[in-house]
């Protein structure tokens, strides 16, 4: 569907500024006498509305959004054969995860379309781990992490949570909006290192991300970092529009949290639950060993929707059976 691309954002995308970031409602474009007063919104509806491939209620943006040779360029990688095959897992992950992100944004008065932050740092893999030793669906630093309220000791990696990450992420973030008042800049920081970027602005003297990018001031992977954010998010908002067609929508996260005692280890209690090994210790993703240490009295963990009452059978079986061994 690159041609629904094509034709998607010269006509959009006229309006905003390739420098600066612009409201999420532009002036009007000439495409037609009818469309001269739309809206953003209304011209993406109105332009889906001409394939019947094309479906998608969620064509509203919180975040800035800018379209240049940068981010056409990522919207065509991922839509070509190198990135095409893994964009698709994002995006069918995305229906998982994406909400469960969102509500915690939501709850901090943040962009939901943060959120794609976490697809294009991670895919949304709680494992995921960077070559700057950066850990989880939202690559936390050790350092940052700390600064945040992760822990991490030789058993637990709390940056692998989704949950506690998220909201390590959120103050996180506010902090940087609260600093730089630019949600690219926050973006850039996030990827880049706020000191780093801090020095940038001071050298420059311009808070400006696409004239940062301009004057060569930033990394080449931070310059790279925002124009990824916004072609996944353009991308998410309408995949039929730009050929991810028969995605296999994964179900929202929902699980219940128990208190276990030390000692319990996922992989037998994810038997015990009929559930895969592996979407247990995914929904447990910061007990990176797959177990809790026995020295250790309790520890909260989350398990499938429903499944509370199988886990208290569990802990009682097994603390009968080392009670009586």
């Amino acid at each position: 569907m690159r041609t629904w691309a094509a034709l998607l954002f010269p006509i959009l995308m006229t309006s905003f500024s390739a420098h600066a970031e612009t409201p999420k409602t532009a002036p009007a474009v000439p495409v037609t006498p009818v469309n001269q007063a739309q809206t953003l919104k209304e011209k993406l509806k109105s332009l889906t509305a001409r394939s019947t491939n094309v479906h998608s209620d969620n064509l509203i943006f919180d975040l800035p959004v800018t379209y240049n040779k940068k981010v056409s360029k990522w919207i065509a990688y991922y839509q070509g054969p190198r990135g095409n095959k893994w964009f698709r897992e994002w995006l069918q992950r995305s229906y998982k995860y994406m909400p469960f992100i969102q509500e915690e944004l939501k709850g901090a008065n943040l962009p939901l379309d943060l959120a794609y932050m976490v697809m294009i740092e991670s895919g949304f893999a709680p494992n995921a781990i960077s070559h700057a030793d950066a850990v989880g669906p939202w690559q936390f630093i050790e350092a940052t992490g700390s600064r945040y309220g992760l822990s991490k000791t030789w058993w637990l990696d709390e940056r692998r949570d989704l949950k506690k990450s998220t909201l390590a992420a959120t103050r996180y973030l506010r902090d940087l909006y609260s600093e730089f008042g630019s949600w690219y800049l926050v973006a850039a920081s996030y990827n880049m290192g706020e000191n780093g970027l801090r020095r940038q602005i001071k050298k420059y003297g311009t808070k400006d991300y696409w004239t940062l990018i301009k004057l060569n001031a930033l990394p080449q992977e931070t310059q790279e970092y925002v124009p990824k954010i916004l072609a996944a998010m353009l991308i998410a908002k309408a995949p039929n529009l730009y050929g991810f067609r028969d995605l296999e929508k994964m179900d929202p996260l929902e699980y219940e949290v128990v208190v276990v005692p030390g000692g319990t280890d996922l992989g037998p209690l994810a038997d015990h639950l009929g559930v895969t090994r592996k979407s247990l210790k995914d929904l447990n993703a910061e007990l990176y060993l797959g177990y809790i240490p026995r020295q250790v009295e309790k520890h909260f963990i989350r398990v499938p929707k429903g499944a509370g009452r199988l886990v208290s059978s569990y802990v009682y079986q097994n603390h009968r059976k080392v009670a009586l061994e």
